[in-house]
């Protein structure tokens, strides 16, 4: 393996706590770009990119305002695509579609399912110069995300999803799929029993093909990448990380031992670093 892995034990101070603000949406958390003071004297040196991050299934662009703040903080101009959770042949070029909207350079992030779209969305992309996969599927072309889920074991969210059917623009019948109440130990064990119900409450609920669609396109294979690991993530299995950040050659991995899948919530400052680190080696 290529890439540089350290674990970091990460201390009360060093990781906001997943509160309510964390969960509410504002301007920091929605489509559109927004730029914050100046940060450090060496990241004022040079031409920052814009971060564009992309949330995952049973969320929304809210679930990253804990770590924009952490990078609004730095100086860094941030735009949260919203993802539309119907799979890979909507939302790819949907958020495809975001990526040629941003002018100058790019970091894409993912936390979790986004993996699969931004893997599948930036190929062929020039302003994207570095992927961040944040608890994140990292698929080959062919692979499915159903594949991935289960190629190690540990991962506990499929008796915890409940099935909703919906009618689809062309009349035919879907089936959603939501975090039921009694899924915080499957995705957000770390959290606190009181944010998990906001969560709950306002998830976005993703399609049941996501996990049949193959990849078309692994655009890590001529972007650079960057990964975390979530190390106590029971929707995808830890050891499942480690593998895809191995095999896309990522130059640097963080693991988080005590994190659970939404370790943008319960760890902004450590995510916000790792977007940080991909940023000032590629621009």
């Amino acid at each position: 393996m290529s890439s540089e892995v350290s674990r970091r034990k990460v201390l009360a101070a060093g990781a906001a706590p997943a509160g309510a603000a964390a969960l509410t949406a504002g301007s920091e958390g929605t489509a559109g770009a927004a730029t914050a003071p100046a940060g450090s004297g060496a990241e004022r040196s040079k031409a920052r990119p814009t971060l564009v991050l992309v949330h995952g299934g049973c969320a929304d662009s809210s679930c990253w305002n804990a770590t924009i703040r952490e990078l609004r903080a730095k100086g860094y101009t941030t735009v949260c695509g919203s993802n539309p959770l119907r799979g890979i042949p909507t939302d790819a070029p949907y958020i495809a579609s975001l990526l040629d909207s941003v002018s100058g350079p790019v970091v894409l992030v993912a936390h979790s399912m986004g993996g699969t779209i931004i893997t599948n969305a930036a190929a062929g992309k020039a302003n994207v110069k570095a992927l961040v996969y944040i608890a994140a599927f990292v698929p080959e072309v062919g692979e499915t995300q159903g594949e991935l889920i289960t190629r190690f074991p540990g991962s506990e969210v499929g008796p915890v999803s409940v099935p909703v059917p919906y009618t689809k623009a062309d009349g035919t019948t879907g089936t959603d799929l939501y975090l039921s109440k009694d899924g915080q130990a499957a995705f957000a064990a770390d959290m606190s029993a009181a944010d998990f119900r906001v969560l709950q409450a306002t998830q976005r609920p993703f399609d049941a093909d996501s996990f049949v669609f193959p990849t078309t396109a692994a655009a890590w294979k001529t972007i650079p990448a960057w990964g975390l690991v979530a190390g106590q993530d029971k929707a995808i299995p830890p050891t499942c990380e480690r593998w895809m950040y191995s095999r896309a050659n990522a130059r640097k991995v963080v693991e988080v031992p005590d994190s659970s899948d939404v370790v943008m919530l319960s760890h902004p400052r450590v995510v916000a670093d790792l977007v940080r680190d991909a940023a000032k080696a590629v621009c």
